[in-house]
């Protein structure tokens, strides 16, 4: 099994990526695609008078401020839009594309929140009208049913709490609870950039190899959502996972290039 996380930049390589799977797929891999949609989701937002507020949790992470209209907006694109672009570009390719939230079938599931402790302009703040949370169980009987079947699942956020209500979750940790969830081989992360630079944004520096038990020395090299990238490798490799790679999702087939050694490869 391989699981593929794809970012939200309107850069990546949308057809390439689609392109890839098909190939993949048609080589015998069996896959599991999740997709995000942050960009688009703050241009809607800001569109519809709501712009999106981020927040920074006093373990120094940033994350987006989820009361409940932003996640009837989130809901709206990455449900909606992306998730049936997705759908739509893999059914014209020929695969028998299903998109689907984690809130179905509590497909991705975990506790909400009832209080997020941040600081704002340096000031410790507590939120309680706050829909987030992170993803501790997946269904992986639902999900083995519609590979059996012949069906390829595409996958975004929100999860489900244990009292069933939609919650905002990171993708990328969500990606990584799958890919353990699955003994994964690989979990590849697809984003705009090359993988884990040493000097962000110059990609020159790219680091090409981490070591699994040195993963969390290299936290220090990650800005902003690639915090949470980083966060993700350590948890599915700490749970398994073979191994997780950070790789250019601009590329012509990305994945493949991936699996022959492109990006951060952490081992």
């Amino acid at each position: 099994m391989i699981v593929i996380k794809v970012g939200g930049g309107q850069d990546l390589n949308i057809d390439a990526i689609v392109a890839d799977i098909v190939h993949l797929r048609g080589a015998g891999h069996e896959l599991l695609l999740v997709h995000g949609g942050a960009e688009t989701t703050n241009e809607i937002a800001e569109a519809l008078g709501h712009p999106p507020q981020f927040v920074t949790s006093e373990s120094g992470y940033v994350s987006r401020r989820t009361d409940r209209r932003t996640l009837e907006i989130f809901e709206m694109v990455y449900c909606g839009q992306l998730n049936k672009m997705w759908v739509e570009k893999l059914q014209i390719a020929g695969v028998n594309a299903v998109g689907l939230s984690g809130l179905d079938g509590r497909i991705f599931e975990g506790i909400r929140k009832e209080t997020l402790r941040v600081r704002v302009e340096g000031k410790r703040m507590v939120l309680r009208d706050d829909w987030t949370g992170t993803v501790e169980r997946i269904n992986t009987p639902l999900l083995r049913t519609l590979l059996a079947a012949g069906y390829f699942p595409v996958l975004t956020p929100p999860a489900a709490s244990t009292q069933g209500e939609a919650i905002n979750v990171d993708g990328d940790r969500a990606a990584a609870m799958l890919a353990a969830a699955f003994h994964a081989d690989a979990l590849i992360i697809l984003s705009s950039v090359p993988g884990l630079l040493r000097t962000f944004p110059d990609e020159t520096t790219l680091i090409q190899e981490i070591p699994k038990n040195r993963a969390n020395d290299f936290m220090q090299f990650a800005e902003g959502r690639m915090k949470k990238k980083v966060m993700g490798a350590i948890e599915a490799l700490q749970e398994g996972v073979q191994k997780v790679i950070f790789a250019d999702g601009r590329v012509a087939a990305p994945i493949t290039a991936a699996l022959a050694g492109g990006g951060t490869q952490i081992s």
